[in-house]
């Protein structure tokens, strides 16, 4: 299991060291434009909230090196018959982990996001949303060479269900925390060592000496 996460770690560094440049200059971007139509709009600002959603762009863009890479989807077809992959895999191996628990564990910042944005009472439309959004990727890799497997958008599902429950649970402990956890400027202060500490990761895969 150690041995998965610590695979799963160098995979997900070596997708930031490819996209950077890329990342780096579409965030400045958004960013930039972001800021200068709440400047111009008088809109009141909210840190963490616009951070919130440069943190999905990320994740999205992360999500499809992710799901695209070679190595992890060399293998082409369709299979349509649901649960057939999922039974394939021996509980414990390491194609278990990338391919079971993996499809559900990269759904679940999705669900979240998504729940955030669309602050849904009932499951259904996260569930709809995802279904869509899984589908169209495991569309993209049967177009592109890979496989279509509709496994896949059921474990993708259930990820996005568990974002969802985690969205929903944070808001209920919200009520009970001290008045102070209500305020923006906890929330900002949070996102704001987020940031830093991002940034300096990506400096440091940048090969750009911090001391």
């Amino acid at each position: 299991m150690i041995l998965v996460i610590s695979r799963i770690m160098d995979i997900v560094a070596e997708s930031i060291d490819k996209m950077w440049p890329m990342l780096t200059i579409f965030l400045v971007i958004i960013a930039t434009v972001r800021i200068a139509a709440i400047k111009s709009n008088n809109e009141r600002l909210v840190f963490y909230k616009e951070f919130g959603s440069l943190l999905f762009i990320i994740y999205v863009f992360l999500l499809y090196e992710l799901l695209t890479r070679t190595e992890l989807n060399s293998v082409s077809g369709y299979n349509l018959v649901p649960f057939t992959e999922i039974f394939r895999y021996k509980i414990g191996s390491e194609s278990f982990y990338f391919n079971v628990i993996g499809n559900i564990a990269l759904f679940i910042p999705f669900g979240y996001f998504i729940s955030t944005y669309i602050k849904p009472n009932r499951i259904l439309p996260i569930l709809i949303v995802s279904v869509i959004s899984s589908a169209t990727v495991e569309f993209v890799q049967f177009m592109i060479g890979r496989s279509f497997d509709v496994d896949d958008i059921l474990l993708n599902a259930v990820g996005s269900i568990i974002g969802f429950l985690f969205y929903v649970s944070l808001n209920a402990i919200k009520k009970y925390l001290p008045g102070i956890f209500g305020k923006d400027i906890i929330y900002n202060l949070i996102c704001f060592l987020i940031l830093i500490a991002m940034i300096v990761f990506l400096l440091n895969r940048m090969g750009v000496p911090l001391s």
